[in-house]
């Protein structure tokens, strides 16, 4: 069995938290929560989302508490630290509970700089153990169906693609578009595509981005990645919309030597639509694959699950690798660079 100990009790430590409750041969032992203090005595009623369910009163009956990191981290009962702090407390968090002798399983983005995202990898192989990034979506439905069909060659090499991810403004968010608390909609939004477009794609060779900024960091941008294969581009359009009515947008177009994938959802009012479900084009022929649906949540547990099974065999993850984390933040640093400089820039 391994034990596990969640640090950060918002609400994507909530997810986490139900997402174990769902997979064999893993437990939740401890929570630490140093400034929410009453969710430590199982009231998680006041943590929201954009999707799952609400917070609720929480049986924490047989969970040890902590406020202090380090407390939890000297547990000698826990063999990993699950960090859902804020990407400003990364780093530290997780050179913390690697040096303490645990695996670290650390939220997205891997840190707000690579000079951090380099010590937290270079902590890793120092100690030893296993760093593991949450990159969920290759594990979304539809992005594990995309990422298992180009792994598997049946319709040949990919030739390139489209990604999209825009959200309407959080301006509830006091901190978004800080570079230090939360990186803007690079960090916190496109580092999901730019994290799946170097695991199908490998490093792109350079980077050319258009768009606004908003301050030090992207607001809306548009990205073109070039490849060391010249027949290879991929384009990226994220950022915020200043329209409430729409308030989620993802989606995708794949380019493959022998068929088109195709992808797009997004909530408009308060209901979620699949405005183009998952779509193969093939030569002559349009298939339209069985996409299981459901709980969001789902998606989390089987993130997890890739997490259990790396950390019980000891073996690296493909997808949730720490240096996978690494590049995809080079990439979202680049773009910036770009968009920031009026010019291509090298990766």
């Amino acid at each position: 069995m391994i034990n596990v100990g969640i640090a950060g009790i918002g609400f994507m430590g909530m997810i986490h938290y139900l997402a174990y409750q769902k997979v064999e041969g893993v437990q939740v032992k401890a929570l630490c929560e140093s400034y929410h203090k009453k969710r430590l005595a199982g009231d998680w009623t006041d943590i929201k989302g954009n999707f799952g369910p609400p917070g609720q009163i929480m049986d924490l009956t047989g969970i040890r508490c902590y406020e202090n990191l380090d407390e939890m981290i000297a547990d000698p009962e826990l063999d990993l630290i699950d960090i859902c702090l804020p990407p400003a407390g990364h780093a530290d968090a997780v050179v913390r509970a690697l040096g303490g002798g645990k695996d670290a399983f650390c939220e997205k983005p891997i840190s707000l700089n690579t000079t951090d995202a380099r010590r937290m990898v270079d902590a890793a192989a120092t100690a030893g153990k296993m760093l593991l990034i949450g990159h969920v979506l290759p594990f979304f439905p539809e992005f594990q169906f995309a990422y298992e069909t180009i792994q598997s060659g049946k319709y040949g090499k990919m030739l390139g693609g489209h990604f999209k991810r825009v959200i309407s403004d959080p301006s509830w968010l006091p901190h978004f578009y800080d570079p230090k608390a939360c990186g803007g909609p690079m960090l916190d939004l496109h580092v999901h595509d730019a994290h799946f477009i170097r695991a199908v794609c490998g490093m792109p060779t350079t980077v050319t981005t258009v768009g606004s900024m908003r301050g030090e960091v992207a607001e809306r941008f548009s990205s073109q990645f070039r490849f060391a294969d010249p027949d290879v581009s991929v384009t990226a359009i994220s950022g915020v919309i200043n329209q409430q009515s729409r308030s989620f947008n993802h989606g995708y177009e794949i380019y493959l030597e022998k068929a088109t994938l195709i992808y797009e959802g997004a909530v408009i009012g308060t209901d979620w639509v699949n405005a183009y479900p998952v779509t193969v084009l093939e030569e002559n022929a349009v298939v339209r694959p069985d996409i299981p649906g459901g709980d969001p949540v789902d998606s989390f547990t089987a993130e997890i699950r890739e997490v259990v099974s790396c950390l019980k065999d000891r073996k690296p993850s493909t997808l949730l690798d720490g240096a996978l984390a690494y590049d995809a933040l080079v990439l979202c640093e680049k773009q910036t660079e770009s968009l920031a400089q009026g010019k291509t820039v090298t990766v």
